[in-house]
């Protein structure tokens, strides 16, 4: 009950004010109080307190065919067929179902599975690289975690549920989208327990219970007392609004993707596979691969290796990737997409050197990284062995060509030191860079034309023979990949199109570029949007005089601009008006 005795309280602004003023008159302009915003506005009766489970928004889209994301991953990345049309078709599977029933509400079912993915392959064959390029296509919020950071609800580190509030965070807060995302977990085999452990194990069993109810379908809380931006946030919002929001996100549309190397996990297999043909053959499986015997694993295997049976239920789909051989590695290194080397040729040329590696080079790099037993990673380090101290002294000297052969992957240093005071060598240094680039553009232009043309053919872009060129010769100077050079000139395009259009739409007929007009001012403007807009308001003003009078023959609807028109905007409309009017 209130003191009737008691003082009228000041508003929040109205003590800001007093603090503020005493502050003030004490330390000078020196120190300030900042709103903490905290106390809310009053709230009105009858309210309620709102539970939110997701934003208003658009349906969820998706209408990807398994057959065109496997198409997509083959770009890529080397071999893993097996695991990339598992992938492929599951994910596509999973969101084009989720599609179907938001669609059609009534075809959601109770007892619906979801598949879960659990990847086996030893470290560097491609499992995080191929579900970080599945989330970027598919264009769906996607966080990482691992498993080995986590500990069961209740216990000391991290909560399993913390990666669905990233996932919301990763969403830009917004609920709805973050309920068709991608939840990937490295480092699964470490929670598995262990079979000489008495008790409770809170980072092994544990965090496998933790994960059990998210895997499915449960709803996650995104205030929690150990996150302080969240209490923020719902302090704010309490402030703004009076209202107790409770924002909650459902998992049931979530996909939860696992991986691990599973050291030793092929021991089990081969051990149940044994037993089970014991009297039809002999030392069965005593010369197969560890990749072979994975091939064979099943959820008997996972349990005995130390997984729950809930758990391993909760991943209906398993993919084995294989390990990498010597030439694999070399056709990651040759692809156009290859991360590694472009990550090195973009390091280059933050410094302005031009940078080219020899075939026989790049084998002898695929060579030494093999005997690094780390797959892919193994390239990493190898190329950084051999770079670094070109990439430390060539910067501060004059040197701007730098073709890697197999003597400098032998002898780094002293083929360094010959570089920077043999000019002979630095000139044939530029010349060979030359060379390499010509082939290098060859091989880039047959990748577009191969793996690239549907994309083109999709948006009506024709992969010409000299469009292919453009993109090739874009891929090289800008150093950017193929499919996203494709794109980039996709959207130029629809930009130049839809000039095309306003302008149609003023004078009542089709205005269009013909694809040489198009590649040229693309190329003449650099790639540049803003440029491309500007150089086709240029055209349409030097065009505004004659389609004017274009615009009084009846009998003319249909004008094609040539490369001519953006050469020489004026001497081509001239023209064109002559031969209309036969001037």
């Amino acid at each position: 009950m209130a003191d009737d005795n008691l003082p009228n309280l000041p508003n929040q602004k109205d003590l800001e004010k007093e603090i503020a003023d005493y502050l003030s008159r004490k330390y000078g302009g020196q120190v300030k109080i900042v709103s903490t915003g905290f106390f809310p506005h009053p709230e009105k009766k009858g309210e309620k307190k709102q539970k939110i489970s997701a934003k208003k928004s658009s349906a969820f889209h998706f209408d990807l065919k398994p057959e065109e994301l496997a198409a997509y991953l083959d770009e890529y990345v080397i071999r893993q067929d097996d695991a990339k049309a598992i992938l492929a078709t599951k994910i596509c599977t999973h969101f084009n179902r989720i599609r179907h029933e938001t669609e059609k509400p009534r075809s959601q079912a109770t007892g619906r599975i979801k598949s879960n993915v659990l990847l086996i392959g030893p470290t560097g064959v491609g499992k995080t690289y191929m579900i970080k390029l599945i989330a970027r296509h598919i264009g769906v919020p996607f966080v990482k975690g691992d498993a080995t950071k986590f500990s069961e609800t209740g216990y000391v580190g991290g909560d399993v549920e913390d990666l669905v509030r990233d996932l919301v965070r990763e969403a830009d807060g917004d609920i709805e989208r973050a309920q068709y995302g991608i939840i990937y977990v490295d480092e699964i085999d470490k929670i598995a327990s262990s079979p000489f452990r008495i008790g409770a194990d809170v980072s092994r069993t544990g965090v496998q219970r933790a994960l059990l109810k998210p895997m499915e379908e449960t709803e996650v809380e995104m205030k929690v007392s150990h996150d302080p931006i969240s209490q923020l946030e719902a302090m704010e919002h309490y402030r703004a609004t009076g209202k107790r929001e409770k924002r909650v996100i459902n998992t049931r549309n979530i996909l939860f993707i696992m991986s691990g190397a599973f050291a030793g996990l092929e021991k089990t297999v081969k051990r149940r596979v044994q037993q089970q043909s014991i009297g039809f053959e002999k030392s069965i499986t005593s010369n197969r691969e560890d990749g072979r015997l994975l091939k064979q694993v099943k959820a008997e295997d996972l349990i005995e290796f130390g997984f729950e049976s809930e758990f391993v239920g909760r991943l209906p789909v398993v993919a084995v990737l294989d390990e990498l051989g010597e030439d694999d590695l070399y056709q990651i290194l040759i692809n156009p997409n290859s991360p590694v080397v472009v990550a090195k040729k973009q390091d280059f040329a933050a410094y302005g050197i031009h940078l080219q590696f020899e075939e026989e080079a790049l084998r002898l790099i695929a060579a030494k990284a093999v005997r690094e037993r780390t797959g892919a990673r193994g390239l990493v380090s190898v190329m950084e062995h051999i770079l670094l101290y070109f990439e430390k002294t060539l910067p501060s000297s004059k040197v701007r060509y730098l073709v890697i052969s197999p003597v400098m992957v032998e002898n780094p240093l002293q083929q360094l030191q010959q570089l920077l005071t043999d000019e002979g060598m630095q000139e044939s240094q530029r010349i060979r860079y030359h060379e390499f680039m010509a082939h290098e553009f060859t091989r880039i232009a047959s990748f577009i034309r191969e793996k690239q043309e549907n994309l083109l053919r999709a948006e009506n872009v024709t992969p010409s023979e000299e469009r292919l060129e453009l993109l090739a010769q874009h891929c090289q100077t800008q150093i950017v990949d193929p499919r996203d050079a494709c794109k980039e000139f996709i959207a130029l395009v629809r930009q130049i199109r839809a000039s095309a259009k306003l302008v149609s739409e003023e004078y009542g007929m089709r205005i269009r570029f013909a694809d040489q007009a198009i590649d040229l001012l693309v190329a003449s403007e650099s790639w540049s949007q803003t440029g491309v807009v500007e150089r086709c308001e240029v055209i349409f003003e030097s065009f505004a005089y004659g389609l004017k009078l274009i615009q009084q023959r009846n009998d003319v609807k249909d004008i094609l601009i040539t490369a001519r028109g953006v050469e020489n905007p004026d001497l081509f409309i001239n023209d064109l008006v002559a031969e209309i009017f036969r001037l």
